[in-house]
């Protein structure tokens, strides 16, 4: 009895272990760099994910803005998984369950890089919409790219998501991790804070 015990004492301890070195793979961006939908392009949303991460700590990984434009559908750019958050929950094992009913994203998982949660709907001020560009699927959602995220002009348009799964109904779209609505009056900041958001993004490990 003692020696089985012992073992599963340290099963748990490797196991813990390793949580702890995998270290996170997935956050909410807890700032936009200043220019709403623009970030320079997909390399620009790219290395803010990086820069984030690094001033968090987590260093050695390579991060992907969870974005898609007219050329990469962003379930194609964030690796394989899994992933997890700051606080060493998984939110997803694989691309396919990331984009399925199983995933576990919510407003208690979905932290940002500092392992903080994010203001949702009902906080003040609602933080909710997070740009990805993207259909339920991953796939690119046309027309709603904020021009390839070069752009912050108020005629063009960025999909977003409800980090925190809720809107202001019930319906599948209010409760999207990743395409909930297209941003509404642009893709600038103010356009985007008016809906509910604040040019947030997610970042994925793809190593």
């Amino acid at each position: 009895m003692l020696k089985t015990t012992i073992a599963t004492l340290a099963l748990l301890a490797a196991g813990s272990a390793f949580a702890q070195d995998a270290g996170m793979s997935f956050f909410v961006t807890s700032q936009n760099p200043g220019n709403g939908g623009d970030f320079g392009g997909i390399a620009g949303a790219d290395a803010h994910c990086a820069a984030l991460a690094e001033a968090a700590g987590v260093t050695g990984k390579t991060w992907a803005a969870y974005l898609s434009t007219s050329t990469e559908n962003a379930r194609d750019r964030i690796g394989a998984g899994p992933w997890v958050n700051a606080a060493g929950v998984t939110v997803a094992e694989s691309v396919d369950q990331l984009h399925s009913a199983d995933n576990n994203i919510s407003k208690d998982t979905a932290l940002n890089e500092k392992g903080e949660v994010v203001n949702g709907r009902g906080d003040t001020p609602n933080r909710h919409d997070i740009l990805t560009g993207s259909m339920p699927d991953g796939t690119v959602a046309a027309g709603m790219t904020c021009e390839d995220w070069t752009s912050n002009a108020a005629e063009t348009a960025g999909m977003v998501g409800h980090h925190d799964r809720m809107g202001l109904d019930d319906s599948d779209a209010a409760k999207s991790w990743n395409s909930s609505h297209s941003s509404r009056g642009g893709c600038g900041l103010e356009a985007l804070q008016g809906t509910g958001g604040d040019g947030l993004l997610y970042c994925f490990a793809t190593n």
